[in-house]
């Protein structure tokens, strides 16, 4: 675990948690306002909360070379959360750009 200085591993810890905070956020927030667009993007925030894991675990052992896959888990689920996080937000701009109908 000696792979981080202190500082940068509370960096690491809290931006997970910030993540993981979001997610639940933008989540209650779909849910509560009824927008499943919305909740495409709560789910597409989740390959990158992945991707942050990845690399927490593979410092917290010290980036031994035997979890070397975990770099590689770790850039394929960015890329997959850059571009779910593209198409949720291009989503949200697609419905947020069409008339309102009035709600049930």
């Amino acid at each position: 675990m000696n792979a981080l200085s202190i500082p940068t591993w509370m960096v690491h810890v809290s931006s997970v948690i910030e993540w993981i905070v979001a997610i639940a956020l933008v989540g209650r927030y779909a849910a509560k306002a009824g927008y499943g667009h919305w909740r495409a993007l709560a789910w597409g925030m989740v390959p990158a909360l992945v991707s942050a894991m990845c690399a927490c675990t593979w410092h917290f052992f010290d980036n031994a070379s035997q979890l070397d896959w975990l770099v590689t888990l770790q850039a394929l689920t960015t890329v997959i959360g850059n571009i779910t996080l593209c198409l949720a937000a291009w989503w949200i701009y697609r419905q947020s750009a069409q008339p309102s109908a009035p709600k049930p």
